[in-house]
């Protein structure tokens, strides 16, 4: 009877044990699905908005945990990649204090623990900068980006380390060295000078030592930690070899998003996704200070037509770290253009950027080599850019990866001044209209019907042979 009733209890005790593991099997799955996100893709590319996040001004604490939090946000800009600027630990011999002064020509021992050197001045490809936080919390952010369908890159510098990567004395063979066998900074190729970026070391590709390697290091961040892909600083420095070596190897593991710090069209060819609109760029600046007009956009979207394919992407961009830091903020660049600029990075074919504190309206130049937190507070700006990241989500007629919405130019009464353009694809239209000039402007353009304001919800009606009064810098965004 013992062993009936102990038999009977063993049962039981399996039968639970069985259950209890079926249960936990099914949560773990269930935790998998949700933290899943859809491989990177073609689809992806065609209606995102990238954020690209530099931790160590985006708050006060400057970790990752404190950008974590505000994930969720991001959502309400439209948000689908954000690329992260280097998170990773930063060398302190020869680190910069400012853009010309390195922290030894700082005689004050408090005055250098201020300068906290450049996030692009590396000592540890695969390590996490101690300031910013840990491995488990670059996992978590990656998870809840991931569940708030955003995917992640991580900001990658192959074109030189800092002075205290190990590499330097344990691999000397990698990096360029002058007449005396001395590594060296990027050095000008045609007069032997520095370039000025005497923080970093410069690597040395030619023998091809290294690409195995510097693939390496980029795959540990692939299938460790679940990232994304990522954006290659002065990509058109490293030979492309190089690239064409490894990222085949990185997408064997996943598909990648591939952005690059460049605009060569030979480098988007089966390598990167994305490359920077600076031409676009240069030209909205230009515009901004009276040099250039709208015909030299024409001329830019001519030119892009015969140099680039159809699928080649351009992030376009109002601000970005070195914009911000070195020639300006928007503001100081752009002045009262900068709603209707912004609007255009959104309505022309690409996908537009947003980087830390644009969308709270930040007005200053961001110190490049010391703390210098941004302020979280909304105001004009935010709920443009709200808007504007939900009708790029939205509407088909804003495609702008591989295979984008058209793009037809609107001939005005003034195209000097008034930059007009129709986007279309299955169907839907949508229209830019703007006055790119500081004096206001009547015209006359062949748009007629009945339209909704997307930016305010209002309604209006265009005629035909009606003429327009735009104010300076005033735009439309229109749908039907």
């Amino acid at each position: 009877m013992k062993k009936t009733i102990l038999f009977g209890l063993m049962l039981a005790v399996a039968f639970t044990g069985c259950k209890d593991k079926k249960e936990d099997e099914n949560a773990a799955t269930e935790t998998a699905q949700a933290e899943a996100i859809a491989p990177v893709s073609n689809a992806m590319m065609e209606n995102s908005v990238i954020y690209e996040a530099n931790i160590r001004q985006y708050s006060p604490e400057g970790t990752l945990n404190a950008f974590t939090k505000d994930i969720p946000q991001l959502k309400e800009l439209g948000v689908k990649v954000i690329w992260l600027m280097p998170v990773y630990p930063v060398s302190m011999k020869n680190r910069k204090a400012t853009g010309d002064l390195s922290v030894e020509d700082i005689k004050d021992p408090k005055e250098r623990e201020k300068y906290l050197g450049s996030y692009y001045a590396i000592s540890d490809y695969t390590a996490i900068n101690p300031d910013m936080g840990t491995y488990e919390d670059f996992d978590n952010l990656v998870k809840t980006a991931h569940e708030n369908g955003m995917y992640v890159i991580l900001d990658w510098v192959a074109n030189h380390t800092g002075w205290n990567h190990k590499w330097i004395t344990e691999h000397p063979e990698y990096y360029y060295k002058n007449k005396k066998g001395e590594v060296t900074d990027p050095l000008n190729p045609e007069t032997g000078e520095s370039w000025g970026w005497t923080d970093v070391a410069h690597l040395d590709y030619s023998s091809k030592a290294l690409y195995e390697p510097m693939k390496d290091e980029m795959l540990f961040w692939v299938k460790e930690h679940n990232i994304d892909g990522f954006r290659c600083d002065v990509a058109d420095n490293v030979p492309t070899e190089f690239w064409e070596f490894a990222v085949p190897k990185l997408e064997e593991v996943k598909p990648l998003f591939m952005l690059m710090e460049s605009n060569k069209p030979y480098l988007f060819k089966d390598i990167f996704d994305m490359g920077y609109g600076w031409d676009l760029h240069h030209i909205m600046n230009d515009i901004a200070k009276g040099t250039k007009t709208v015909k030299d956009i024409d001329a830019y979207m001519a030119k892009k037509d015969t140099m680039y394919d159809r699928s080649d992407i351009f992030m376009n961009f109002v601000t970005n770290h070195d914009e911000n830091s070195w020639n300006g903020s928007e503001f100081e660049r752009m002045g009262n253009g900068v709603e209707a600029f912004a609007a255009l990075t959104y309505t022309i074919p690409g996908m537009p950027l947003i980087y830390t504190g644009q969308e709270y309206d930040l007005d200053r130049r961001l110190k490049f080599f010391e703390k210098d937190s941004i302020s979280k507070v909304k105001k004009k700006m935010y709920p443009v850019y709200e808007k504007l990241g939900a009708l790029k989500n939205s509407n088909v007629a804003l495609n702008g990866g591989k295979d984008p919405a058209s793009y037809k130019r609107i001939n005005t009464s003034d195209d000097a001044s008034i930059l007009a353009f129709e986007r279309e694809k299955d169907g839907k239209k949508v229209w830019y209209i703007a006055n790119l000039s500081k004096s206001p402007k009547t015209f006359t353009l062949p748009v007629e019907g009945t339209f909704t304001d997307y930016m305010t919800g209002k309604k209006l009606t265009l005629a035909k042979g009606q003429k327009h009064q735009f104010n300076a810098w005033q735009y439309y965004v229109l749908t039907q």
